[in-house]
């Protein structure tokens, strides 16, 4: 694909998946990353799409700031650091069919578990957990929404907690996502795609900048009822999506 084509599509993408990501604090990132997918190869896809959500989620984070959950940090980056020295020595490529029914799954699970075994972020063995599992996807998908958001659903933490908490968890995650897929680019692929320049980059941080803003600013204006109701609705949407995609997929090989 011609490259100002590919820029022409990623940019307008980029802008309105951070405008989604600031109003509910997901959804951006898995839209995002099948754009990227079809405009270039996988390896550069994830570099874009880590720096782009990784300046998205942290300019969030810098505007909640005050409302992050604070207790729940230390427990899930342990998780990560688990999972990412796994990788590290391993390096591991799980099939992206069973990772999607997986991913898309886990929210719909949530939704019965007792509440005894609920995927509550707030007690120190699930956030472990989630760190473990959501830095996994990530590494292996390069997005992991429906995951992350499973783990709030069953939290008494507000709105604006819970937008400002996944955005610095997210911030990390994307990290090492690019460091990742920076490794992968220069040991085993052939470098990085033509879009995957300087000034391209530093374009799209400055539109994902532009729709965090934006986003983060509708969502003061948003009811903490309305957004449960909306938040938990396009979570199990995009969930069944992504889990009906990734079954397709793997039956139709």
């Amino acid at each position: 694909m011609n490259t100002l084509v590919a820029l022409a599509i990623a940019l307008p993408a980029i802008f309105l998946t951070s405008l989604l990501s600031g109003m509910a604090g997901m959804a951006g990132g898995f839209v995002l990353i099948v754009v990227l997918v079809v405009l270039m190869p996988v390896p550069s896809a994830m570099i874009l799409h880590g720096i782009v959500q990784g300046v998205a989620n942290g300019s969030r984070f810098w505007f909640l700031r005050q409302h992050t959950a604070w207790r729940i940090l230390p427990w899930y980056f342990i998780g990560v650091i688990l999972i990412t020295a796994i990788f590290s020595v391993f390096l591991i490529v799980a099939d992206p069919a069973v990772v999607l029914i997986a991913a898309g799954g886990l929210p719909w699970l949530s939704q019965f578990t007792p509440a005894r075994f609920s995927l509550d972020i707030t007690r120190p063995s699930i956030a472990l957990i989630c760190g473990i599992v959501v830095t996994g996807v990530q590494l292996i998908a390069g997005a992991s929404g429906p995951v992350l958001d499973a783990f709030y659903q069953r939290t008494d933490l507000n709105r604006f907690e819970v937008v400002a908490t996944k955005a610095v968890t997210q911030t990390i995650g994307h990290v090492v996502k690019v460091i990742y897929f920076l490794f992968i680019s220069a040991t085993v692929t052939d470098g990085t795609h033509a879009l995957l320049s300087w000034w391209v980059i530093g374009l799209a941080i400055v539109v994902s900048l532009i729709g965090t803003r934006i986003g983060t600013r509708v969502l003061e204006k948003v009811s903490e009822a309305r957004f449960r109701r909306w938040t938990n609705v396009l979570i199990l949407g995009l969930g069944a999506v992504v889990a009906v995609g990734g079954a397709i997929d793997l039956l139709t090989r």
